[in-house]
């Protein structure tokens, strides 16, 4: 059987399983319809990274693969999640495969190629793929080993890759260089912010207080200095990212600054509980098409997860998991999960693209693995 026929059979299987259930903290939690389909997420997911790993163009030197922002990053912060879910006994084979992935890029860091190398895809796109790689390499050992409670020497090298690589003066002072094709939210003109935020979490998720070790606290400070100098002029979208850091990692914003972002990202909340990519930045499609205005997976996903962690490990803030916002917010996650595919739904903020399309899927993978999230912070 072909790997797409495989892909078919267990979308298939997935529509005939059971829900599950997601419950809340709350306290009237069993009266909403608290209901979604947790292995058809995971299918959904599973068949995507898969198809990510094996897509030729997904495809680096010494039998690797570019990790994505939109497909393989979002998919390893939410896979592990769904495992516990399930009671899997044994890491599935996309995830296995995208850690073996990053771990053999980071033992292989000083021979393997970059993302995009200068010689094939012009100044300064290897400078800007050392700085994305080492960052995605570190944020997803560190979720890793977090799990495990210690933290690995393959992580060390990750994160030592990482510090190596950070910027010690000019505008940039304490992010990386990153990856621009600009291409929204991810490969843009503000998204060394995103890469920083995600920095932080990855330092504040690495276990065995690896954020308290002596020798990063200079690093740590110029992070946490790039993030809060940045944070009242980014996106709103890079803004939510910083959020999620901040709880993360202790001090990466100032309580002023949290309570600022939560008002921001609260006052854009829509009628039906979610919230809609469009309205968390300064968007413009290449082709002139419109950008959907409708709330949609990702947008929903990111900003309900990051209010739930704020709300969590920030008591400054104002916001609570308990808040009837948030609570809406998860109500309409539930709702929105395509029940044919598992998947929450994005759309394109560069081009009008085909949703049935390979490519076209790429914004409801981030999505739904975002979706994924915001439903288990909710337990």
């Amino acid at each position: 059987m072909t790997p797409s026929a495989k892909i078919a059979v267990i979308l298939a299987c997935v529509g005939t399983c059971a829900l599950s259930t997601v419950v809340s903290s709350q306290p009237n939690a069993a009266r909403r319809d608290t209901l979604w389909n947790v292995r058809a997420a995971a299918a959904y997911l599973d068949s995507r990274e898969a198809w990510w790993l094996d897509w030729p163009t997904a495809a680096r030197d010494h039998e690797t693969a570019c990790v994505s922002c939109h497909t393989a990053l979002p998919y390893a912060l939410a896979r592990p999640a769904l495992g516990e879910s399930l009671g899997e006994r044994d890491v599935v084979t996309p995830e296995r495969r995208l850690v073996e992935n990053v771990v053999k890029r980071v033992q292989l860091w000083r021979d393997v190629e970059p993302f995009y190398p200068d010689q094939t895809r012009g100044l300064p796109k290897t400078s800007e793929s050392r700085g994305t790689e080492a960052v995605l390499n570190a944020l997803i050992l560190a979720r890793r080993d977090g799990r495990a409670g210690s933290l690995s020497d393959d992580a060390r090298r990750a994160f030592a890759n990482l510090w190596q690589l950070q910027f010690r003066a000019g505008d940039q002072k304490g992010a990386w260089a990153w990856l621009n094709f600009h291409y929204e939210p991810w490969e843009a003109n503000g998204s060394p912010y995103f890469g920083a935020a995600l920095a932080a979490i990855a330092v504040g998720s690495a276990p065995a207080g690896y954020a308290s070790t002596p020798e990063i606290q200079d690093r740590l400070t110029l992070l946490r200095s790039y993030l809060q100098r940045g944070v009242d002029t980014v996106s709103v979208f890079n803004r939510l990212m910083a959020l999620w850091a901040s709880a993360e990692l202790p001090a990466v914003l100032s309580p002023a600054q949290r309570q600022s972002v939560i008002d921001t990202v609260f006052a854009k909340q829509r009628a039906d509980g979610g919230w809609s990519m469009s309205t968390l930045g300064m968007w413009s499609r290449g082709d002139g098409t419109p950008q959907d205005s409708s709330s949609d997976g990702y947008a929903t996903g990111l900003v309900t997860l990051a209010l739930q962690r704020a709300g969590t490990a920030e008591p400054a803030s104002t916001v609570s998991r308990t808040d009837p916002r948030i609570r809406r917010a998860l109500d309409w996650l539930v709702k929105h999960q395509d029940p044919a595919t598992g998947a929450w739904s994005a759309s394109s903020l560069n081009k009008k693209r085909d949703p049935a399309s390979d490519i076209g899927k790429f914004m409801s993978d981030a999505a739904t693995a975002y979706a994924v999230l915001a439903l288990m912070a909710a337990r």
